[in-house]
């Protein structure tokens, strides 16, 4: 919403600069996005009067204009071809300057003085988009104005506010909503435009009939006679340009001109060329057609509002006039419409048709009806005095149903604590009353009587919001939390436990990846995820993105595939990710309760030098931070990794994992010609068993005794069995135990290995002699023998 300053003044006194205005205004909840100064830097501009044109003698291209500017007259030289004799133009004189910092000297073009400049509307930092052919191409022609007069006086060159207004305040989509606006803010009165009617005798001819109430709750006309068509004063037109909108003429700019000032979209027909002087609120017909004013033929349906007479569609309701009712040159009969239409009606119309107006901007936020008379009455008055014709007696006003006054009752004390002030009732009553609210106090309440245009105003809350931003909320103190107790936010142990995840992965050289929550049945197919895993039994989504996005996802994954599948299509060679997420697992199907969310994590990995045991030593350095004990690895059964290359994660007898390479049948699913390891870890099982404190135990101050041992056994069995037998059978002596050796081929029988450990020994208490090391070492030989069948080798 761009607002001229001097406009402002016109309703409300202020004594401040834009500037200062700017930062009041925005402090009080009327934000400010910009200020533009059209004179700052224009000095020495006047308005001169031609008098006469010729051809330079030397350049065919230059004319010599001799220029009346009150005091003298002078000879400029101008390459444009637009002037003529009689013109009232801008000329910058010797000395001036114009916008961006141009300066103007007197000088010589082709032998001949010229003393100044004549000037264009670029040049003075107008907008010449928004100008007529014959005022943009070339000099800026102006209609007559004082010769000598100030340029920046004379065309009302001053600062314009731009406010960003929110979708819950139209009211101050005009000039009068903001110096409402400015008038509460500064405790001000305001004032609305001075309207003074004189209706000539003859009667109103119009008829209207509202066929959609539901969708045009109030239509109001009147009719002027005998205008005469013809272009809008200068004031006018700049104040237009001002606002952004494109002068065209008299009564078209009145119907813009009301509108921005009032914030009441109006509309002005050709009355003799509507049938019968009947207007008719309707629905448009599925299929009708209707050429806007912007020349387009538009295709309509029965979910939008028209303005028809008795044969066809006039206009669309509160978007566009139509072509053929349309002012031009020779309309004589207006009739203004002030109309009131539902906003989501308009946005729909509006929308579907791809045409936006600034009628359509302000009536899709919904506006006030009861100011429709009003702006109706406004027009009539500016297109009498401008176009010289003459407003016929009577007013149709159609009112199908009148909204009701809303008015609330408000505590005084609740205001208060909402807003941590100490206000009397007498300055909330002030407050509100320089707002239009009307205020009664009835002891320690407000009775309130919203304002029409305040259609925002709901309840209590609302009011006190009017208050505060009024009263300053630079001006209410700050106070702290009240409570019986305030903590201090820390994050959960869950949360931190997290965090040292995701730093553990980091360190090991991991990328974090974030993916959707969501995943589709085929996903699920391309791992070979049995029929009846119960991971299939999936939480299905109302309103999914898509097929391949139906469902909340039971495992991460198909997520993690795919992920490493973009990178091996991208022949990134090396790949190491994790992703910490959630997967939700309904309880029963169809739902009947929210399913539960498990916090998970997935790690993938491929590359050279990648295989089976650096995921391992990954999950390994894991658990090693997060001090979980009583780990075991278990050959695993999941048909999803490879049969020989994958493990369960064992603690305390609980599965909280598996990690391993991919099935190779899965890898072919993905189109990936290389192994895959991947890890699904159950983040919530692991954080259960680790373990936040350790204990630490001081340097030994005993030497440790060093054995090795190398022993046969069957090929199934697993290294971590007899590392387990070992240390319970040393007990606390058994300070360590390495593996450094697995050893199957010659001189070893097909279904045994060999595996070799080395066994440190050490009291915290003594020094240990040889007979101790060797009784312990040879009991754990013996045990090794009756549990595994292990043979000394």
């Amino acid at each position: 919403m761009l607002v001229s300053y001097s406009w402002l003044k016109d309703y409300v006194d202020v004594s401040v600069d834009a500037k200062k205005l700017a930062d009041d205004l925005t402090m009080s909840g009327s934000k400010v996005e910009t200020i533009k100064s059209y004179g700052n830097e224009i000095n020495n501009v006047v308005i001169g009067k031609i008098i006469s044109i010729e051809k330079h003698p030397d350049a065919d291209k230059l004319q010599v204009g001799i220029v009346d500017v009150g005091e003298e007259k002078l000879q400029i030289i101008t390459g444009a071809q637009n002037i003529k004799v009689g013109d009232y133009i801008p000329v910058a004189l010797h000395g001036s300057t114009l916008p961006g910092g141009v300066k103007i000297k007197r000088g010589k073009l082709r032998g001949l003085e010229s003393n100044g400049m004549m000037c264009s509307a670029n040049e003075l930092g107008l907008d010449e988009s928004l100008l007529p052919d014959y005022q943009r191409n070339g000099i800026f022609i102006l209609p007559e104005l004082p010769i000598g007069e100030d340029v920046k006086k004379a065309l009302e060159l001053d600062d314009v506010i731009e406010f960003e207004i929110t979708p819950n305040r139209p009211d101050c989509l005009s000039v009068v909503g903001i110096a409402r606006e400015t008038a509460a803010t500064y405790r001000k009165s305001y004032r609305m435009p001075e309207i003074k009617l004189s209706e000539v005798a003859d009667k109103n001819p119009a008829n209207v009939t509202i066929k959609a109430d539901d969708l045009c709750f109030r239509y109001v006309a009147r009719v002027i006679r005998n205008a005469k068509i013809g272009p809008s004063p200068i004031w006018m037109q700049m104040r237009l340009l001002k606002a952004g909108i494109r002068p065209i003429n008299n009564i078209v700019d009145v119907t813009n001109y009301v509108m921005m000032e009032l914030g009441q979209p109006l509309h002005a027909f050709d009355l003799d060329k509507v049938k019968n002087r009947h207007i008719i609120v309707r629905r448009a017909k599925d299929g009708e057609k209707l050429v806007t004013l912007d020349d387009k033929e538009r295709t309509l349906d029965s979910e939008m509002l028209v303005i028809a007479d008795e044969e066809k569609a006039i206009g669309l309701a509160g978007v566009m006039g139509g072509q053929n009712t349309e002012i031009t040159d020779d309309t004589v009969n207006i009739l203004i419409e002030s109309a009131n239409f539902k906003g989501s009606n308009i946005r729909y119309t509006s929308k579907k048709l791809g045409l936006r107006s600034e009628a359509s901007s302000r009536f899709e936020k919904g506006l006030d009806p009861e100011i429709t008379v009003l702006a109706c009455n406004r027009a009539a008055q500016l297109m009498a005095e401008l176009s010289g014709g003459e407003i016929l007696n009577g007013i149709v006003d159609v009112y199908p149903k009148p909204i009701e006054e809303k008015v609330l009752s408000v505590r005084h004390k609740k205001i208060n604590k909402l807003l941590g002030t100490n206000l009397t009732i007498e300055e909330m009553k002030n407050i509100l009353t320089f707002l239009d609210f009307g205020v009664i106090c009835d002891g320690e309440n407000l009775v309130v009587k919203v304002p029409a245009f305040r259609s925002d105003i709901e309840g209590e809350a609302d009011i006190a919001e009017e208050i505060g931003r009024m009263y300053g909320y630079n001006n209410i103190e700050d106070t702290l939390l009240k409570g019986t107790q305030i903590t201090a936010g820390v994050k959960t142990r869950e949360q931190k436990l997290e965090d040292l995840v995701k730093e553990v992965f980091l360190s090991c050289g991991l990328n974090e990846v974030i993916t959707t929550s969501f995943m589709g049945m085929k996903d699920l197919d391309k791992i070979n995820l049995p029929d009846d895993s119960p991971l299939r039994k999936a939480v299905k989504i109302m309103n999914p993105l898509g097929e391949d996005q139906g469902y909340m996802r039971t495992t991460l994954l198909p997520s993690m595939l795919n992920v490493v599948y973009t990178n091996y299509s991208r022949k990134v060679s090396d790949f190491k990710a994790f992703e910490i997420s959630r997967v939700f697992i309904p309880k029963s199907l169809p739902l009947e309760e929210l399913p539960v969310e498990v916090k998970t994590a997935v790690i993938g990995m491929y590359g050279h030098d990648i295989d089976f045991l650096t995921l391992k030593g990954v999950i390994e350095v894991l658990l090693d931070v997060l001090n979980v004990s009583n780990v075991k690895y278990v050959r695993s059964e999941n048909t999803l990794y490879h049969p020989g290359r994958s493990a369960d994660i064992i603690v305390d007898g609980k599965c909280i994992g598996v990690f391993g390479e991919i099935n190779p049948d899965i890898e072919e699913n993905y189109d990936i010609n290389r192994e895959v390891y991947v890890a699904e870890l159950n983040l919530e099982l692991l954080f259960k068993h680790a373990d936040d404190e350790r204990k630490y135990k001081p340097l030994p101050k005993y030497p440790a005794v060093e054995r090795d041992i190398a022993v046969l056994v069957d090929k199934d069995i697993f290294v971590s069995d007899i590392e387990s037998i070992i240390r319970e059978t040393g007990g606390k002596l058994v300070d360590d135990v390495k593996l450094f050796d697995v050893y199957t081929g010659e001189n070893i029988p097909e279904d045994k290995k060999s595996v070799a450990y080395s066994i440190w020994y050490r009291s915290y208490e003594r020094t240990l002699t040889d007979e101790e090391v060797k009784e312990v070492h040879d009991k754990i030989i013996r045990k090794l023998n009756e549990k595994l069948g292990a043979q000394l080798r």
